[in-house]
């Protein structure tokens, strides 16, 4: 599978906007446009452990567990460069790197989400990490002195863990604990704990966080 490592965590269903100007982007998203069939245009992204999203591919360190994403919308410019919007589909797990190509690729194994049959104990979970959250973007509003992180949430359990794993201001070692996490109680126990450590650190400190909110997107498609 064609790899793009970013330096931050993305998670399945949410849509995510990329700017491609290095070469070897640039030859991955010409290669995802040769697919005829959309839904076929799929590539990794994992996390950067140490290194940076540009230079030399030998110089970064990369978490193994990533996002499935499915490429959606291509802008091209005149300078080759693009501006794409890509989709998480799903979990992977980077078996092995290979680097020979024009572009990043890698061994992966796809990951299924081990929530399949109903669980009470979900929906329990999910109303305490809604009213966590209904908290934590109050809080957040007050600072900004605007409603922030608006919109509605989704009301499955995994994919509200998610929306809320890509909502919250958290570390890319957070980030990176919540995407590995499973089952979806555990991973919504770990949001609930994090958003509860950020109001008690925004009520003592309420100018840490307000810098990143004007610079947080969020949208639960």
């Amino acid at each position: 599978m064609p790899l793009f490592p970013l330096n931050t965590v993305l998670f399945p269903g949410l849509s995510v906007p990329l700017r491609v100007f290095e070469e070897r982007y640039r030859a991955l998203v010409h290669e995802l446009l040769r697919i005829d069939d959309p839904a076929e245009r799929l590539f990794g992204s994992v996390a950067i452990r140490e290194g940076y999203e540009v230079g030399e591919r030998g110089g970064q360190s990369l978490h193994r567990i990533g996002c499935v994403l499915q490429l959606t919308e291509v802008q091209s410019h005149d300078d080759g460069t693009f501006d794409i919007v890509a989709v998480g589909r799903g979990r992977l797990r980077l078996e092995a790197l290979q680097t020979t190509g024009e572009f990043l690729a890698g061994e992966v194994a796809l990951l299924d989400d081990p929530d399949d049959a109903p669980d009470p104990a979900n929906e329990t979970i999910s109303e305490l990490a809604r009213t966590t959250f209904d908290n934590y973007r109050d809080v957040l509003s007050s600072i900004r002195g605007e409603q922030v992180l608006t919109g509605d949430l989704p009301h499955d359990p995994a994919y509200l863990s998610w929306s809320l794993a890509g909502t919250c201001l958290l570390t890319l070692r957070d980030r990176q604990l919540l995407l590995e996490a499973e089952p979806t109680t555990l991973r919504l126990a770990m949001l609930i704990d994090l958003m509860r450590e950020e109001i008690a650190a925004m009520t003592v400190l309420p100018s840490l966080p307000a810098t990143e909110v004007a610079r947080t997107g969020w949208s639960p498609n």
